[in-house]
């Protein structure tokens, strides 16, 4: 009866034992051994990374049992360590990458590149690849292997003699310091380059290349054109001063980066308006009917109301024109990106011949010798026309004002404020007076 129970126990510890086990061999089949790094595979043991679209690239793939950091690695001859990945967390799970050459930036003796190496190919040579794993409790697993690198680009993108036309830029639309323009020299054809401002939050303002005969990406000089977008309506960065970036990168993926501190001022799009009143004609003016020889005077005001300067040249209001003149007889030629209020009419010869600042010099602000009317600035404008002719082949004739963008338009929304029919009293032939002789009026040109 003893034998037949301790028969009994023996059979049962013998089952118990043989369940364990194959517990332990399907774990074993399901899930592997207990390593961390697994089946690390490189599938080409000799790469030409020069992107002539043979053996450029090979690829690396392993698996990790459990949560780790992954380094990607190559050393050469001398010992020297080149990364391509660092200390990457990975989870459980399958990986693949390809690796074209392209390492951690390195530098070589002899080297003279004016930007900043980013990525750089491998030099020609023997290399060992080391594929490392750490987990979360400090061990680690390296596998590695044998890896040749032949024909490899030599020449880096580098990107030379960087410079921008000015250091600090005013993208305001006044003709004055509008657009800076960047320039370089392209040390090898490329796949692409980014030129663009920095933000503070990490994005990027892009600037284009103004294309001349170098096509873009290839070897030779480049220029770019930036205006902060004002050109199309946009509101430009905030003033201060930002870092302006090239990056050029090759067909095998090394890039060189070079930087200039770019410093924006005054920005923002020329927002001016003629002021309506709540009551009354938004232009005063003073008659409506003259004799020969006699003046006729208007007066509105004017608002700056956007956020940077807007830019005016004489002459000053208050000035009386004699009908035959224009701005151009009083020496105050157009300058572009300057505004300046103008009395139009209908028979004109040129556009708005008679023009105004918006303002007198106590409602202006002289800024580096230019004359501004500052944001939010109201100020008042007024001119006389002494009418020594008939004023046109019309009679009455009909007379308005606008506010002129010079260079650039005559702005949509005030380019005919309050038309008035002019009249002026013409006696017959023989009865006509002629008019004084007068000089012209001689006007400083302060700062311009």
């Amino acid at each position: 009866m003893m034998k037949q129970k301790s028969t009994f126990i023996w059979v049962g510890l013998v089952a118990l034992l043989v369940v364990i086990a194959a517990v332990f061999l399907g774990n074993r089949l399901l899930n592997g051994n207990g390593s961390l790094l697994r089946n690390v595979q490189v599938s080409q043991r000799e790469i030409s990374p020069n992107a002539d679209g043979d053996t450029d690239a090979t690829s690396i793939s392993y698996e990790i049992s459990r949560n780790a950091t992954v380094s990607i690695y190559f050393v050469n001859e001398a010992g020297d360590r080149f990364f391509f990945r660092e200390d990457k967390a990975r989870g459980a799970g399958e990986y693949s990458v390809t690796f074209s050459g392209v390492v951690d930036p390195y530098t070589l003796p002899g080297d003279q590149i004016e930007g900043e190496i980013l990525a750089r190919l491998l030099q020609d040579g023997r290399y060992t690849w080391v594929v490392s794993a750490t987990d979360e409790d400090g061990d680690t697993e390296t596998q590695e292997g044998e890896l040749l690198i032949v024909d490899a680009d030599p020449l880096l993108p580098d990107v030379r003699d960087f410079a921008l036309d000015k250091t600090v830029f005013t993208p305001n639309r006044d003709g004055l310091d509008d657009r800076v323009q960047p320039v370089f020299y392209l040390a090898k054809d490329v796949a692409q380059v980014r030129v663009f401002l920095q933000m503070p939050d990490g994005s990027e303002e892009h600037i284009s290349e103004f294309e001349g005969v170098v096509e873009p990406n290839a070897e030779g000089w480049h220029k770019y054109d930036y205006e902060g977008g004002v050109d199309e309506g946009a509101t430009p960065p905030p003033d201060g001063t930002y870092p302006l970036i090239v990056i050029a990168q090759d067909l095998e993926g090394q890039q060189v980066r070079v930087e200039q501190p770019l410093t924006i001022q005054f920005g923002g799009v020329p927002r001016v308006r003629v002021v309506s009143p709540p009551a009354g004609d938004t232009v005063s003016w003073e008659n409506t009917a003259v004799p020969l020889c006699g003046i006729f005077t208007f007066t509105l005001t004017v608002e700056n109301y956007g956020t940077t300067p807007i830019r005016t040249s004489g002459p000053m209001p208050g000035t009386l024109y004699d009908s035959d003149w224009n701005y151009n007889t009083l020496g105050w030629f157009t300058k572009p990106g300057v505004f300046r209020l103008g009395i139009g009419f209908e028979n004109e010869l040129t556009n708005y011949p008679f023009r105004f600042a918006l303002g007198s010099p106590d409602e202006l602000e002289v800024i580096d010798g230019y004359t501004y009317l500052m944001p939010g600035a109201r100020a008042t404008v007024t001119g006389s026309i002494r009418m020594v002719d008939d004023f046109g082949d019309r009679n009455p004739q009909t007379v308005w004002a606008g506010l002129i963008h010079e260079d650039v338009q005559v702005v949509n929304a005030y380019e005919r404020v309050d038309p008035q029919a002019l009249t002026v009293d013409l006696p017959d032939e023989g009865n006509r007076p002629t008019c004084e002789p007068r000089e012209v009026p001689a006007w400083p040109v302060e700062g311009e």
